[in-house]
């Protein structure tokens, strides 16, 4: 489905992000994933490696902060010089520094607004002067219900989420002229090894407010972020759509 396309995933590490960007090696698309833990990073590239169709696929694995705006253009225009194009943008890097806001620190609310909201600021800004002149190209940026829906004790993260839904939207009318399209996943209750830890008594509270009646996983996001990536979705661009088992409606 990806043949020849070119992505960068931010965040692939693990979880969503990583299973995005497996997705992404075995259609045949060339991945850079970007992400601050070295040692993560240097695995999972491994991973992306022995996934490869071709000899011809690249993967790239740079370490950056994608809160940091110099360090995100830095790292961009490397990536250009080796894909010299960029078709596809995933932004999935995100963090959680949870408390109520009475015992919130300002510490932890712009922490949380600059890994999850600037850094979808700093991808785009630096990534969509060269879409533009390719005229073609696939943002999806991954959102959360909690973007939605709100959450006790989220307040600084459900901020960040809503916050990334308002950009994409604007981005999208800002660029559709161009042939790119900008879209939003918002992933609801997804195994990982977070939730593998919850009480049974926790997981039980959230199943019951699933229709569906079980979490999600990795690969029902990364099925529809293939899609969104790939030329079946090129008539949608501004939407938003939920991975959640029906929880919101």
């Amino acid at each position: 489905m990806l043949k020849n396309k070119k992505a960068i995933v931010t965040g692939a590490t693990s979880g969503i992000g990583l299973e995005i960007a497996k997705d992404f090696v075995k259609n045949g698309c060339d991945v850079a994933i970007l992400a601050t833990n070295e040692e993560r990073l240097q695995k999972a590239h491994k991973e992306l490696e022995d996934l490869k169709i071709s000899d011809n696929q690249k993967v790239l694995s740079l370490k950056v902060d994608v809160s940091n705006f110099k360090d995100v253009n830095f790292a961009i225009e490397n990536i250009l010089k080796e894909f010299s194009q960029i078709d596809i943008l995933v932004n999935n890097a995100g963090i959680t520094k949870d408390n109520l806001l009475m015992k919130m620190s300002e510490e932890d609310f712009d922490r949380v607004i600059d890994i999850n909201l600037k850094s979808v600021y700093n991808t785009c800004k630096v990534i969509i002067r060269p879409m533009m002149k390719h005229r073609k190209g696939k943002i999806i940026n991954i959102s959360s219900i909690i973007g939605l829906i709100g959450n006790a004790g989220q307040s600084n993260y459900a901020a960040s989420k809503a916050g990334i839904i308002g950009f994409s939207k604007s981005l999208a009318k800002e660029v559709g002229s161009r042939n790119i399209n900008v879209n939003v996943i918002t992933p609801g209750f997804i195994k990982t090894k977070m939730t593998d830890a919850l009480r049974d008594e926790t997981k039980k509270a959230m199943l019951d407010i699933i229709p569906l009646k079980r979490f999600g996983t990795t690969k029902d996001v990364s099925n529809l972020c293939l899609f969104l990536a790939s030329e079946m979705s090129d008539y949608i661009t501004g939407q938003v759509y939920s991975v959640d088992g029906g929880m919101v409606t």
